[in-house]
Order: C-alpha cells, then sequence, then structure tokens
C-alpha cells in the first residue's frame, strides 16, 4: 500500500522555509569541526554540517559553509581562500558540546580554541591546528572553490592530506562506528550519534 504524502515546491517556500525543510530531510549529517588560521595568525573553530565525502582517490571531502547575514564570509571561508588550509575533525559525545559553543558567532579577532579554552596540538602538514582530544582529524588543503546558490554559499572540496584517528576507536586499522559516537546532525536543534549500529548485507556484484 503506498503511503499518502505531503508535497512541497522548494521555491514556493520562503528562504527559512527551504532551509528548514532541507536540513530535516538530508539527515543524518555528518559535521566538519573545522579549524582553520587567518592571515594575522588567529586560530578560528567552527562545525559546518554541510559536509561529506566526494573521492577516496584522491581523498576528497565536501564542505559548505554559509556566508553572514550581511552577506561577507565567515572566518572559516576567508580563511580558507587565503591561506588553503583546515583541520577537518569527526565531533564525537565526547566533545559535542565545545563543538556546538564553537558556533558562537565571535568577532573574526577573536578565537574559539582560546575562548573555550580548547586543547590543540600541531598538525603535521598544514598550519592549523588539531583539537587534541578528536578522535578523527583529517588535515586538508583546498583544491576547489565555488559559490553556490543565491546567498551565497562557499563550498570548498578539499584533499584530505593527513589523517589522525585515535586508537580506542579502532577495529583492526578502520573506525568503528559504535566506539566512535560521532555526531550526526538532524533538523532543528536535533542530532544523533553513531553509538548504536547495525549491518546489512548488500547484493554480491
Amino acid at each position: 500500500m503506498s503511503r499518502s504524502m505531503r508535497q512541497w515546491r522548494p521555491e514556493d517556500l520562503d528562504k527559512a522555509g527551504r532551509y528548514h525543510l532541507m536540513t530535516a530531510c538530508v539527515v543524518p549529517r555528518p559535521i566538519a569541526w573545522t579549524s582553520t588560521v587567518s592571515k594575522d595568525g588567529t586560530t578560528n573553530l567552527a562545525p559546518f554540517s554541510f559536509f561529506g565525502g566526494v573521492s577516496s582517490d584522491p581523498w576528497t571531502v565536501m564542505l559548505s559553509v554559509g556566508r553572514r547575514r550581511d552577506g561577507s564570509h565567515k572566518d572559516t571561508s576567508r580563511n580558507i581562500l587565503e591561506s588553503g588550509e583546515a583541520v577537518i575533525h569527526i565531533s564525537t559525545r565526547e566533545n559535542e558540546q565545545w563543538m556546538v559553543a564553537s558556533s558562537a558567532g565571535l568577532d573574526p579577532d577573536q578565537s574559539e580554541i582560546d575562548h573555550l579554552q580548547i586543547a590543540t596540538e600541531p598538525a603535521i602538514e598544514v598550519a592549523p591546528p588539531r583539537v587534541a582530544d578528536a578522535a578523527i582529524a583529517l588535515e586538508a588543503r583546498r583544491v576547489h572553490h565555488q559559490e553556490v546558490g543565491r546567498t551565497p554559499v562557499d563550498m570548498f572540496l578539499m584533499e584530505v592530506v593527513h589523517v589522525h584517528i585515535a586508537e580506542d576507536v579502532l577495529e583492526g586499522d578502520l573506525p568503528d562506528g559504535a566506539k566512535l559516537g560521532a555526531v550526526g546532525r538532524l533538523g532543528g536543534t536535533g542530532y544523533c550519534t553513531t553509538d548504536q549500529t547495525y549491518e546489512i548485507d548488500r547484493p554480491r556484484q
């Protein structure tokens, strides 16, 4: 029996309506907790849930960063445009409160890392620091930037050049979703985690 469906045309909704419907439909979204450095040396740390994998050869991820209300670049975009570098962390239950807190709109000359007193370690191949207790950290360099949409948003393709994974979330050589407890974004203020996972066999190719 088919389901009874409600239907929308995105163009018939206002800007806020389009955003809220999209973010409630495209779920769960991984969260890129992203550190960058400005040209004057100020560190920045902010979360973005328009994020995902694009290619494994070379390992490339997509990061989409919205604009400020006045249309100017957010600090993360400005820093990536200037330096081409970032460290993208996979947020987990252990650091979710700091991740959410780092979304506050500080002035460009203020560091979320310093404001929240988040411990960091130097990255290996890029300038932005790595959050010390993050279970997964991806050092990345910009390979492409494109403005998308009417606002617009800044979409970056970032090539991962160095990977850090905590030993205690590994099962063999790979991260285990249940051990990792990665945090995903739902609609509104909702979140979910990978603490509980299950498997479904795929058809043989």
